[in-house]
């Protein structure tokens, strides 16, 4: 009698068990669910991006004209090669943090985050200091966004770019607090791999706009 007892709280226990990897594994089911619909709809949001920067890029090419000869406003190219060069070393840390958590090298994870963020104020204020020129005691420009058409272009063009710099700053300082906390592993880390996206796309638009405003035509002065 006592060995009939002792049989039945063990079959339920192993009922329960295997009802709880059940559960395990639907949960698992719904993460993987929701992190295929979420990063449709990233890349849904990045394609409306993409009329938005197209946009601009149509207005400097359409604007920019004298003579029927493409012209562009003298900035300085040794500044629009570094801050260039600087986001494009930020998309390289970013990645190496996205990898090191893949790896389980957490280190890695929170270091590329900051060195990330670091080099992106940096792009930011080069930006500021020298196109911008918001302070003067630095150095001073002489676009500005009411003066002509290349300056309301530069300033729509790279204050569109710097909003996006700064909403992809502000996600990384997110994702660096939720790492500090343990919130990522191997297995799940949406919010990693998206603001990995984010960021490498915010310095492929600037790949089309270092070139549209630095590079291409004959650089007027007025």
């Amino acid at each position: 009698m006592s060995a009939v007892t002792s049989a039945v709280p063990v079959a339920h226990h192993g009922h329960d068990a295997a009802h709880d990897t059940h559960g395990a594994d639907h949960h698992e089911d719904n993460y993987a669910v929701a992190w295929r619909h979420n990063r449709l709809g990233l890349w849904l949001f990045f394609l409306s991006e993409a009329f938005l920067f197209g946009g601009l890029l149509a207005t400097r090419f359409y604007l920019w004209q004298e003579n029927g000869i493409t012209t562009r406003p003298p900035l300085n190219q040794v500044v629009g090669l570094v801050v260039t060069v600087v986001l494009l070393i930020s998309s390289f840390s970013m990645n190496l943090a996205e990898t090191g958590l893949e790896h389980g090298d957490r280190k890695m994870f929170m270091r590329g985050l900051v060195v990330t963020a670091v080099l992106g104020l940096v792009f930011l204020f080069g930006v500021m200091i020298f196109e911008w020129g918001l302070f003067p005691s630095i150095h001073e420009t002489e676009l500005s966004p009411s003066k002509d058409v290349y300056g309301a272009v530069v300033f729509a063009m790279t204050g569109m770019h710097a909003i996006h710099v700064i909403s992809g700053l502000v996600f990384i300082v997110l994702i660096w607090n939720l790492g500090r906390k343990g919130h990522f592993s191997q297995e799940r880390h949406w919010g990693v791999e998206a603001c990995a996206i984010y960021w490498h796309y915010v310095d492929l638009v600037w790949i089309f706009f270092y070139p549209a405003i630095y590079l291409i035509g004959t650089a007027i002065h007025h």
